[in-house]
């Protein structure tokens, strides 16, 4: 797959295989993120993958947190707010999927349901979190990002199916407890890694992109 395809083709999923991908790939993929770029070289990042019945113990932390009403304690918290632009490719995309789905994620119960899909990696395989030392500055959540975006690339290539996801940290300390992370690391973010179901509706629907005109200039 050329690079250009590789990024214009890539799409979040929602819905996998039941079929595990072997370690020697998972390894290749992680070994290309790690030619990401970064500041001075730093190479700020760490990954831990996550399979089997470790996995499933996970998942069924993290639900059994949400049910008892556990307040959300991620390491770094949800945005409150957004500028204007922003809000409304938001509010776009949340009135899209409402009517694709018929679920109103205003609704309370329906958050519930969908972060309960989260934590359960949408029955991937496998998970992926991504961590840093806490010390590190914003250049290294950048860096981090840049990592994370060669990873999905990576693994898109490989025809393995990605979603990145921010509520797979919400209970950042238990977290890092139950997988053995120090709790000098901050969790950034998880993803759900493993063969796409490509007939499942969940992946029907892909996002789409501003126009051009909206985010570009060119000065001379």
């Amino acid at each position: 797959m050329d690079p250009i395809t590789c990024i214009t083709n890539r799409r979040s999923i929602r819905a996998f295989q039941d079929k595990p991908v072997s370690q020697d790939l998972l390894r290749e993929i992680i070994a290309t993120a790690c030619w990401s770029p970064s500041y001075k070289n730093s190479q700020p990042w760490q990954v831990l993958v996550v399979s089997g019945e470790k996995k499933e113990g996970l998942s069924q932390m993290m639900v059994d947190l949400l049910d008892n009403g556990t307040p959300p304690e991620p390491d770094l918290p949800a945005p409150e707010s957004w500028p204007e632009a922003e809000q409304a490719r938001i509010d776009y995309l949340m009135a899209k999927r409402r009517e694709l789905t018929g679920m109103d994620l205003t609704d309370p119960s329906v958050v519930a349901r969908a972060k309960k899909a989260n934590f359960c990696f949408y029955g991937a395989p496998h998970a992926i979190y991504l961590y840093q030392d806490s010390s590190l500055s914003s250049w290294s959540l950048f860096d981090l990002g840049l990592f994370a975006q060669s990873l999905m690339l990576a693994a898109h290539a490989k025809g393995l199916g990605t979603v990145p996801q921010g509520f797979v940290t919400d209970y950042s300390q238990a977290i890092k407890k139950y997988l053995d992370i120090s709790e000098h690391n901050r969790l950034v973010l998880g993803l759900s890694v493993g063969y796409p179901d490509m007939t499942a509706p969940a992946n029907g629907y892909r996002t789409e992109r501003s126009p051009m005109e909206e985010i570009v200039s060119f000065v001379e």
